[in-house]
């Protein structure tokens, strides 16, 4: 990209151009970054970001939360799960703080399908949260519930259910795929991993091709109509595992109509519960990454609602 010599800003911006190059590979990318090919390196994985700095300690990096919570994709028209009773179990199933302590080396987030608190505005509490289905911290104790159910299903550990899963073949859905899939082992089900180009990726889970999958809530701020409206309104596109409400969809109308901030965020703690209670799209963990910059780049800023708002480099310059 270059440089706009009619911007709307005067003076701006103050880089002649940016080149971006395409590297799949986070780990070749972070390796250009320390040799000084790159200026800046994003995506960065927490358990990465102990290496990068060890190699390259002159990097500022900011540790920020993304708001792209990782779910549990269920295809709510397949048998057998179209049985509300198994998707209870299988949300059952989770170990949200496994997902934290091994993916973002404890720095990631519990949360609901709205972004946790501190920097998200409409999050749960807390304590409210974990008094939702699949949240009670005693793991132990709700894998047990959930094999009650199997078991009432008929499953055992003679007789298991094997499933594939199917993940965006990215290292952000990757892992915490291979980690969803040992816990459902917890519950009698088997999962075989079941990579995705992304090219296929997408027509493949709007086409609802799939069962069960681990897929990436791609938030773009922190807001309810934009998280409710495109991931769990009746008919949304992005409303991959067919969930649908029409009680939920009455209270996402009735929230983007409140004025009252305070009224609005009850309405959707109101809105999280029934999400929680119907087993809509279980929530994983939330994550936390870094985008990593050389010290000669000033004045960029990260945003902490989403991935796709700290892009606007008018401001940056480099110091080179």
């Amino acid at each position: 990209m270059t440089r706009n010599p009619d911007y709307w800003k005067p003076g701006r911006p103050y880089v002649d151009g940016i080149e971006w190059t395409i590297v799949p590979s986070l780990g070749t990318r972070i390796l250009g970054f320390i040799a000084g090919k790159f200026d800046q390196v994003f995506g960065v994985t927490i358990p990465l970001l102990r290496d990068l700095k060890s190699q390259a300690p002159q990097a500022v990096c900011d540790v920020f939360p993304a708001n792209l919570p990782r779910t549990l994709l269920v295809n709510r028209t397949k048998p057998p799960f179209d049985n509300p009773e198994l998707r209870r179990a299988m949300a059952l199933s989770i170990d949200h703080q496994a997902f934290i302590d091994i993916l973002t080396l404890g720095q990631g987030d519990l949360g609901g399908a709205m972004q946790p608190p501190p920097e998200g505005v409409w999050g749960m509490p807390l304590e409210m949260l974990k008094t939702l289905p699949g949240y009670a911290p005693d793991v132990a104790k709700n894998r047990a519930q959930a094999r009650a159910v199997m078991e009432k299903l008929g499953y055992s550990p003679d007789h298991r259910l094997a499933i594939k899963v199917s993940a965006r073949n990215i290292a952000p859905t990757r892992d915490p795929a291979v980690l969803l899939i040992g816990q459902l082992k917890e519950i009698y089900i088997d999962g075989e991993l079941e990579m995705i180009d992304t090219t296929n990726w997408f027509p493949k889970v709007l086409r609802k091709d799939f069962t069960v999958g681990m897929v990436v809530s791609e938030n773009g701020l922190d807001d309810p109509d934009q998280s409710f409206y495109e991931n769990y309104a009746c008919g949304a596109e992005r409303n991959y595992g067919g969930y649908c409400n029409q009680e939920v969809d009455a209270l996402i109308d009735w929230q983007s109509m409140e004025s009252d901030p305070e009224q609005r965020r009850r309405l959707v703690w109101d809105i999280e519960k029934k999400l929680a209670e119907d087993d809509a799209r279980p929530v994983l963990y939330h994550p936390r990454g870094a985008v990593c910059n050389q010290p000669w780049v000033k004045g960029m800023t990260q945003m902490v609602n989403g991935i796709y708002n700290g892009s606007r480099f008018e401001d940056v310059w480099l110091d080179k």
